[in-house]
């Protein structure tokens, strides 16, 4: 059996449960299939959620007694090491990044369908910014598409300086909508050059008190509420948090709120398509979207990197690197 470097946690628990072990087997493309030699993949809010599952409905994802998907990681950047029969599209040595659902991508190799969201690595990118890509592209747009943002549209994004909100600010920008972005006192200049049209720092200004509208409030951290930012919302206006909220409340305030011909909270599921992946290439090799990095971490301190990403506090998103460029 041929083996491979990878983090793995077999019971749920703290940080301190994942383990970086060598003999974890490397998966062997079948058709349709392409194996990833992984240089660089990131640890994010989903890794954190399914290593110690809260709420206890999460358990149904990710497994009831223990953890259906051992090796974590999502987004990845690296170079096609072996393809199966019948993919014409990528060839081995193909620098490449992408997302996968099914986790695994905390691995020295990561196996991929070809149909899967995966794409050329973008040019002139490193495997550590391509790797900080699709994730926050898919949750970030998931949330603007959702709510029907587009030319002209005034779009207020709370936690601006995280992964989600990061990408959200730009890709606003993309379609064309009018940008307010909410961050921190230490991040205030990292959002400004993302392009936003407003920034507020929320340390020194209350933004729920601005005295404007908007057609879409987006909590991209999930630490406002739809009571509190109401106010801010449009006749017709929009809130979207990527978080449950207290008490599991957002899916049924959007649930609640469907038939509304008024303001409505809305509760996005993302959608992992290839489409999403190739767009934000297409994005970042026109110069209108970057990603934000704030730590990187070697595999073997992938504990050290978790804990952080625990804090809330990161900007941007926390790279792992596997295999050394």
């Amino acid at each position: 059996m041929t083996t491979m470097r990878a983090v793995v946690h077999e019971r749920y628990g703290p940080p301190e449960v994942l383990e970086v072990r060598d003999d974890v087997a490397r998966p062997t493309p079948g058709a349709d299939q392409v194996l990833v030699r992984v240089h660089a993949t990131t640890v994010n809010r989903t890794d954190t959620g399914f290593r110690d599952p809260r709420p206890w409905f999460v358990r149904f994802f990710s497994g009831l007694t223990r953890p259906k998907y051992q090796v974590l990681g999502t987004e990845f950047a690296g170079v096609v090491a072996e393809v199966g029969t019948g993919v014409s599209e990528l060839a081995v040595g193909d620098e490449v990044f992408g997302v996968h659902e099914g986790f695994g991508a905390h691995a020295e190799y990561l196996l991929v369908r070809e149909r899967d969201p995966i794409a050329a690595k973008p040019a002139g990118t490193t495997f550590e910014q391509a790797a900080s890509l699709a994730d926050g592209v898919v949750l970030g747009l998931s949330g603007l598409e959702a709510a029907g943002v587009g030319e002209g549209s005034r779009v207020l994004v709370y936690g601006a300086s995280g992964s989600i909100g990061s990408a959200a600010v730009q890709l606003a920008k993309h379609l064309g909508a009018q940008v307010t972005a909410v961050c921190n006192t230490p991040n205030v200049e990292v959002v400004r050059s993302l392009g936003p049209d407003v920034v507020i720092d929320y340390e020194q200004d209350d933004f729920t008190a601005l005295g404007e509208t908007f057609d879409l409030v987006l909590d991209a951290v999930g630490k406002s509420s739809y009571r509190a930012c109401r106010p801010l919302l449009a006749p017709k206006g929009r809130y979207l948090s990527t978080d449950l909220g207290w008490l599991w409340q957002n899916p049924f305030l959007a649930l609640g709120s469907k038939l509304s011909r008024g303001r409505r909270v809305l509760f996005a599921l993302p959608h992992y398509t290839k489409g999403n992946v190739l767009l934000a290439k297409r994005l970042v090799e026109a110069g209108e979207y970057q990603a934000v990095i704030d730590r990187t971490y070697p595999l073997d301190e992938v504990v050290e990197a978790t804990r952080y990403v625990e804090t809330e506090q990161k900007t941007g998103n926390v790279v792992l690197t596997v295999t050394p460029a």
